[in-house]
């Protein structure tokens, strides 16, 4: 795992082998009075790996009061259970995705482009993520007690119950799995609802950002208003997949589309030989 950090001793990246998690710290550096707060928690292995991280900041694992999953995929809540029995924190999860979460309902199935599918397949080499509590259920616009104040915004679209967080105070956007960052800024993979997707996608541009954090790909900190702005206007127009070679013009100027946009394989890990069982 990498540890990358985002913001000077405020918030840090935890990368995985597939996808990633952020911590959100509270404080002023004392281990003993900061409180933190995880936006995703990693697949099921690992958890040790984000206590060592936290250790590694001089901070502590027994101050994580909460850890909010952005929805239910294996590879965003796999530890979380784990770690919020170990350091008593309160996992959350909007209404819609807490079945999953739970282990209650199956994972709604995403209706793949075919240049998603060996992504797709790769992804389902993460460990499946065991039944996991979720003890509270937040609503869109609801705001949570880190950050100065951070505000739920459901974003459905990659899952029915997907959410984004937006801390207004410190202009950071959290975009869960809606938007990903590989080579550029796009609207995210393996939608349950593409169309409802990409009208997310314009919602958290709006927000006009000045930190976004994905849940594939690198944080954007430079000119992120501008960058999620014309990305959300390039992906509303490139409707469906086959419709091919459509040329988009954004702020930044102009852009050929395909079916497959750019190379995103290096933000879901490397792909998997042929024959290998599939994202989560």
């Amino acid at each position: 795992m990498d540890l990358i950090e985002v913001l000077p001793h405020r918030l840090y990246m935890f990368r995985f082998r597939i996808g990633q998690a952020y911590l959100w710290h509270d404080g002023d550096g004392d281990a003993g009075t900061s409180e933190l707060t995880l936006v995703d928690a990693g697949d099921i292995d690992a958890a040790p790996a984000i206590e060592n991280a936290v250790r590694g900041l001089g901070l502590a694992p027994a101050r994580i009061a909460r850890i909010v999953l952005t929805h239910g995929h294996r590879d965003h809540y796999g530890a979380a259970q784990e770690l919020a029995d170990r350091h008593g924190a309160e996992i959350l999860a909007h209404p819609l995705d807490a079945p999953v979460i739970r282990g209650e309902l199956p994972v709604p199935e995403p209706d793949l482009l075919d240049w998603e599918r060996p992504l797709y397949e790769h992804g389902l080499t993460v460990p499946e993520a065991p039944p996991t509590r979720v003890d509270r259920e937040v609503a869109d616009g609801e705001v949570l007690p880190f950050g100065g104040g951070a505000r739920v915004v459901h974003a459905p679209g990659h899952t029915p119950g997907s959410i984004a967080l937006h801390l207004p105070r410190h202009g950071v956007l959290f975009t869960g799995d809606c938007v990903a960052a590989v080579e550029e800024v796009m609207l995210g993979v393996f939608n349950v609802d593409r169309a409802r997707a990409r009208e997310t996608f314009r919602r958290l541009a709006a927000l006009e950002p000045r930190t976004v954090c994905f849940g594939h790909g690198d944080p954007l900190t430079e000119d992120a208003a501008e960058v999620m702005r014309a990305a959300a206007e390039a992906a509303a127009q490139v409707v469906r997949a086959g419709r091919r070679r459509q040329t988009v013009v954004a702020s930044h100027g102009r852009r050929q589309f395909d079916d497959r946009p750019w190379d995103v394989s290096g933000a879901w890990g490397p792909l998997s030989p042929p024959g290998r069982p599939p994202p989560g």
